[in-house]
């Protein structure tokens, strides 16, 4: 039979926009205060780059410990939501079968899921400062584009905050897809079938793969190029529906 996580199919039935939302808000905090570090120097003035970039060095080494509790807490919320789905689901189960779906050892998944989020939060500021240097360079190297790079250097707040909204949806939308996966194969699921949003901004190759189904011990290779499960890499809204034989 199918494991059917949500009796309105074609619907991710872990809800995760408001966490989206919710975790872009706290990302977004980063690229102030990215904005706040390079905002008093001189755009394009390349004796202040070394001030820069180790004022954002610093700031992405202070950044740890918020990292972690607020990665933590995206992370504990879409959890939540995920086992609620499967336990929705479960009643139709065995009750052996509900058990190991309660038990699942999602551990460790979290624990490498939360390694990761830090290191991606962290990044934030390393990015900016790498983008500082090298406009700066651009802009000594391109004397003719040196008012155009100048007011990109000051652009940095904007698309660091960009960077961190991006880092916020693909990241909730690919725990989501990461834990049902592994609560999955935590009870013997081998396969599962891909479905997308239905909507306008679905890729072309993510389009082509709805309603199909692919194995879970190895992602599927898309018509472009890519191999990724569904929901696991940028930008992707699209999720699995695992199934159970018998």
């Amino acid at each position: 039979m199918t494991l059917t996580l949500d009796r309105k199919r074609n619907r991710n039935p872990v809800k995760t926009q408001r966490i989206e939302q919710r975790y872009a808000l706290q990302l977004r905090k980063v690229a102030q205060q990215v904005g706040s570090i390079v905002q008093p120097f001189t755009p394009g003035d390349m004796s202040q780059v070394p001030t820069i970039e180790h004022l954002l060095n610093a700031y992405s080494d202070m950044l740890k410990g918020w990292a972690t509790q607020t990665a933590s807490n995206m992370l504990m919320d879409v959890a939540l939501r995920d086992e609620a789905a499967w336990q929705t689901m479960a009643k139709e189960l065995s009750r052996g079968l509900r058990e190991e779906i309660r038990n699942a050892p999602t551990g460790r998944v979290m624990q490498a899921l939360l390694a990761e989020q830090v290191t991606l939060i962290q990044s934030i500021p390393l990015e900016a400062s790498q983008r500082v240097h090298r406009l700066t360079l651009a802009g000594i190297e391109d004397s003719t584009r040196f008012q155009e790079i100048q007011k990109a250097i000051l652009e940095t707040e904007s698309v660091t905050a960009s960077r961190a909204t991006l880092i916020a949806r693909t990241e909730t939308a690919r725990t989501a897809s990461v834990l049902t996966q592994a609560r999955a194969e935590s009870i013997g699921c081998t396969h599962a079938i891909w479905h997308t949003s239905h909507d306008g901004a679905v890729r072309k190759s993510h389009r082509e793969m709805d309603g199909k189904v692919f194995a879970l011990d190895k992602p599927p290779r898309l018509s472009d190029g890519t191999e990724t499960f569904p929901g696991q890499i940028f930008n992707c809204r699209c999720w699995m529906e695992p199934i159970i034989d018998g």
